[in-house]
């Protein structure tokens, strides 16, 4: 039963991490990467459906992304969602092909998107611990129950502890390597 609330835990903990890793890749660096337009939905005949299932999207240099839709009305509608995504894009429509360069990070910009990457640290953090939390309110539950003993209790209560040092070390790791990716020039 313990074992069962300790790996429900681990789980739970390393899709936070990876949950973490996924926001990040959102936030755009200085190079262009077709995960940068993942999150953006169009309208399409009523409803609300994701760029990727209405269009091709493509990297054509570093600093340049191409978006190509399958239907030739939803070009409007795709450059109104890049508009008005956060992102700071501005596409260019040519023809069937919507270009959409990335601007240079100015040195103000990279210190606002590491205080971005920052917070979704915290939130990947504070995550980890309501999960030690709840492991820990479970142990307290078996405890009550009678179903383990005290000394159980403390040494399950350590090893999540453990793990949720472990986790949060490696949301550190991943915050460190992404903040270096954001300032390099």
């Amino acid at each position: 039963m313990v074992e069962d609330i300790k790996k429900d835990a681990a789980t739970r903990m390393q899709k936070s991490v990876e949950a973490l890793r996924s926001e990040l890749t959102r936030i755009r660096t200085g190079r262009a990467h077709t995960s940068l337009l993942d999150h953006i939905t169009v309208s399409y005949y009523g409803s609300d459906v994701p760029l990727s299932q209405v269009a091709n999207v493509a990297v054509a240099d570093s600093r340049m992304l191409t978006v190509t839709p399958w239907e030739k009305p939803l070009i409007a509608a795709i450059e109104k969602a890049i508009m008005t995504s956060n992102l700071g894009l501005n596409p260019v429509t040519s023809g069937t092909v919507i270009r959409v360069p990335l601007p240079p990070l100015t040195e103000e910009r990279r210190r606002d998107m590491v205080k971005i990457v920052r917070q979704e640290a915290e939130s990947g953090r504070i995550a980890i611990r309501n999960i030690r939390r709840d492991a820990n309110n479970d142990f307290k539950t078996l405890l009550k129950d009678k179903d383990i003993s005290e000394d159980d209790e403390r040494k399950a209560e350590d090893a999540i502890q453990k793990l949720t040092d472990q986790y949060v070390a490696e949301v550190d790791k991943v915050l460190v390597a992404k903040e270096a990716d954001l300032m390099e020039v």
